[in-house]
């Protein structure tokens, strides 16, 4: 099947305009606040206890991370969406390469192989994935008829799309970034025109794999479900984090301790304030109406982002879009009920806020692909990927 790029009828000058720029000022905003949560989480004088407010070593970094992630976040977003949609399936591979790449020679680090070292920079495989398989799902389903997708063996390649990296990143391990993976991949499915039975058939087989699927869980992993159940079970060790999260939590009140008088933050009784566990430290120091803020921040930029996928007039960008969105949900969502105690901790980021930068520059990459449907919403497409329409 070849996808055709026709004339381009829209200008550069065009394309910035058709930008979705509300939706940017919100990121830009977003973003802001982690600069500002970060730069609380450090210390002023390391040699001094309780001493809060730095740009080294974390928000610097960060606000650095995120300018080059709007540079391609924007160029990624000007860029025409059949191409793509042409190369979803080359991008995917080469994804699909480099977790294999990791399994061979990856990096270790706190007791994962999730890296390959670029010298200047530690490359996370599994976060370009997250992308790559919303590209490559929708080109998939993008092509099919709505009887093929009802038909079971038309089932099979995207679901092989699904299981392969799952098995690589599961093996990495990275629970967290297994399940995005495939919570995301069934919203695909579900958009794209699945029948419900099939999906209640997988729960059902799930539900039924779980004792066998438990004796392959590392240690550490048994412990983090176990820990879920009862975290007073075990204080001092599996269950520190949650249990100090939620004493977090309620010391911040309605209102908050103040922007660096987060106690439990700051005297590091809170561990991976900086990343997994900045939203806790943010309730903190600004209580519930600063993380009722915050969410309603990610709830506005949600509304943008299933708005623009109602909007486009092809399959493959409507998908795109609603691939994207909801795997920024899923960042989101989990990250958020894991630090309350509600998910069991799978070290999941807060998406734009903590501190990473693969994390950071995957995320601006999906945005400029859901700019890019913005932007190239008129497009029509065929099933056979014929240009018609710019």
């Amino acid at each position: 099947m070849r996808y055709r790029l026709g004339h381009d009828k829209l200008t550069l000058g065009r394309k910035i305009l058709e930008l979705n720029w509300g939706f940017v000022f919100l990121l830009i905003c977003t973003a802001s606040v982690g600069f500002a949560m970060l730069y609380s989480a450090a210390p002023a004088d390391p040699n001094v206890p309780g001493s809060v407010g730095s740009w080294d070593p974390w928000a610097k970094r960060q606000l650095i991370r995120f300018g080059g992630g709007l540079v391609i976040m924007f160029v990624v977003a000007l860029t025409d969406i059949r191409l793509w949609l042409r190369y979803s399936y080359v991008l995917y591979f080469i994804a699909l390469g480099l977790l294999i790449g990791v399994e061979v020679k990856g990096s270790i680090g706190m007791g994962a192989q999730r890296w390959i070292s670029l010298g200047f920079f530690q490359l996370q495989p599994s976060e370009l994935m997250k992308i790559t398989l919303v590209l490559a799902l929708a080109r998939y389903f993008h092509g099919r008829s709505l009887e093929e997708i009802q038909s079971i063996p038309y089932l099979f390649v995207p679901l092989f799309m699904v299981a392969a990296p799952s098995v690589l990143i599961l093996r990495q391990p990275d629970l967290g970034t297994t399940l995005m993976l495939i919570l995301g991949s069934g919203v695909i499915f579900f958009l794209a025109g699945v029948r419900l039975w099939k999906f209640a058939l997988v729960g059902i087989s799930a539900l039924a794999a779980i004792p066998v699927a438990w004796q392959f869980l590392h240690t550490y992993q048994k412990k983090r479900v176990l820990t879920f159940l009862n975290p007073e079970n075990d204080p001092l060790g599996a269950g520190y984090h949650i249990m100090q999260s939620k004493i977090a939590f309620g010391s911040g009140g309605m209102t908050g301790k103040g922007f660096g008088q987060g106690s439990q933050s700051h005297l590091n009784f809170l561990p991976e304030k900086q990343t997994d566990f900045i939203f806790t430290m943010l309730a903190e120091e600004h209580g519930l109406i600063g993380g009722l803020a915050v969410m309603g921040l990610y709830l506005l930029l949600l509304i943008y982002g299933y708005a623009i996928a109602m909007r486009s007039r092809n399959i493959y960008g409507r998908l795109v879009a609603l691939g994207m969105t909801t795997t920024f949900f899923l960042y989101i969502f989990i990250n958020i009920g894991m630090v309350m105690g509600l998910l069991p901790v799978v070290g999941v980021p807060l998406p734009l806020i903590s501190y990473g930068g693969t994390v950071m520059i995957s995320i601006l990459f999906s945005f400029g692909l859901l700019l890019s449907v913005s932007v190239h919403r008129d497009v029509t497409i065929s099933r056979k990927g014929e240009h018609e329409e710019l």
